[in-house]
This record gives C-alpha cells, structure tokens and sequence, in this order.
C-alpha cells in the first residue's frame, strides 16, 4: 500500500510544478504549472507539436519528465515502480487509437484488467463490465471482436475498459482525431455524460463545441507552454493572448469549412 508521499491541498488531484521534457535536443513541455481539482473537467487544445499530448500521457506516466514535480492523488511521480503502480490504478485513459485486443471479445478486453490488477472474481468483472457496456450504449456488442465493430463503437468499448478500473482521473488524448465524422458524436455524447457524473477529466481535443458546452476550465498550449487557461466563456469570447486568438479563428474557420463540405455532399 502506497501512502500518499505528498497530502494534497483541498481539493486538488493533480499538481504539476515546473514540468519540463525532452525528447532528445527537443524540449516538448518547457516549465508547465497546472492544479486541478476533483471533479474538474480540463480541456487542453493546441497546434500539432504544442506538447498537449506528452504532457497527459507525463501524468500517467506514459513518458517520464525529467525536471520539475507531478502529484496525483498524493503521490509523486518518480522513479519508484511502486508510486508509478499506485498513480496508475487511479487513471483511466483513452488514447486516439483504441488500443483494443483484437483476439479477446469486447467483454474480455474490458475485464482483463479488474481481473488481474484489482483481483476481482470474474463475475463480478464480467458484471461490472455489462453495467459499463449499458453506460455507453452498446451492450449488444459484449460477445463481438473489436475487428467486427465501427470505429465509434470501439472507442466506446475503450472508455468502458478504462472506466472498469474504477479510476479517480480519465484522461483523453484526441479520442475522437481518428473517426469518421458520423462517428464523432456518439463518442461525445459519452464522454458528454462522464464529464456530468463528476469524475476529474483532463480532455486533449479539438472539438470546441465540446470544450465549450462541458469544460470547467479550456487550457491553451503553444510550443510547449502552458500560454493560457480560462473559463470557457472568456476563452472563447476574451481570449487574452495573439496565439491563442489565431489558433481559434483557424480551428473555427476549419470547423466552418469541414460543416459546409459536409452539407453539399448531403445536398448533392
């Protein structure tokens, strides 16, 4: 049993401090200082290379930082195998691609990990599991392989598996940048209900529709810095700096142009 090596403040899950990392001569994050709270529901949007995605993947420990402090749920981010084990079981994350086991059924990829990490008995993973499958809509899928369902549908399947674990923090890195379009809502509306049910998420993403309609909070990410975080009402109406005001016509212009490619092939 991992003791928290660092009590947190109030409500504060996550605490980053200064985090810097390299990947080589390349500095991907350059000194990122973020809290958030229990609960909170964080959208991180950027440009390609920003250092959105390496900075969540930093927090479950996916890449290693080399300077600067990561606390999740208490415990610091360092090079013990067991605060790595102990900061792990209490996220959950769903990457861009579904990262599924093509050979397993959809409920044996969704009970692999309560099975052998939480030492659960099978049927009360397998249980668990069908709750999960109902959550998100699909449970006519639980004996199916990932090959047999749509894009959509095997993000769906990706989010229940990392909900099983019954994680305290879902991270998100782009869930929806490798679906077709008609795909993309039934992913949202899921993750549209999680961010109701009050777990913390941290959400890296261009769907702004999004950010605005279920963010607490929207962080911008410029060349590896944090360069601005607001309410989504001041992000989107009062954005304070130049980059964060070109970025957001240039995403809203393409969300423009995508919508109206849309509606002259539906037209033709």
């Amino acid at each position: 049993m991992i003791e928290e090596t660092h009590p947190t403040t109030g409500d504060d899950i996550i605490i980053c401090r200064d985090v810097h990392k390299w990947f080589d001569n390349f500095e991907a994050l350059r000194g990122v200082s973020l809290t958030i709270k229990r609960g909170e529901v964080v959208v991180i949007c950027g440009p390609s290379g920003s250092g959105k995605s390496t900075f969540i993947r930093a927090i479950n420990r996916l890449e290693e930082h080399q300077q600067g402090t990561i606390i999740v749920n208490g415990i610091e981010l360092t090079h013990d195998i067991r605060n790595i084990h102990a900061v792990r079981q209490e996220i959950g994350m769903v990457f861009q691609q579904f990262n599924l086991f093509p050979h397993l059924k959809v409920i044996d990829n969704i009970t692999l990990g309560p099975i052998w990490v939480r030492k659960w008995p099978k049927a009360r993973a397998e249980e668990i599991a069908t709750q999960l499958l109902e959550r998100v809509g699909i449970p006519e899928q639980a004996h199916k392989y990932p090959g047999q369902l749509s894009g959509g549908q095997q993000q769906r399947v990706a989010i229940a598996r990392a909900l099983a674990m019954q994680p305290k923090i879902m991270l998100f890195d782009e869930p929806t940048s490798a679906l077709d379009p008609e795909m993309i809502k039934e992913v949202l509306d899921v993750m549209r209900e999680l961010a109701h049910s009050g777990i913390t998420m941290i959400v890296v993403t261009h769907e702004m529709g999004f950010a605005r309609e279920v963010a607490d909070r929207i962080i911008f990410f410029d060349q590896g810095l944090l360069v601005e975080e607001a309410g989504p009402a001041e992000f989107f109406t009062h954005p304070k700096s130049d980059r964060t005001r070109l970025f957001l016509s240039q995403i809203l212009q393409h969300l423009e142009d995508f919508r109206c490619e849309n509606w002259r092939k539906l037209s033709r």
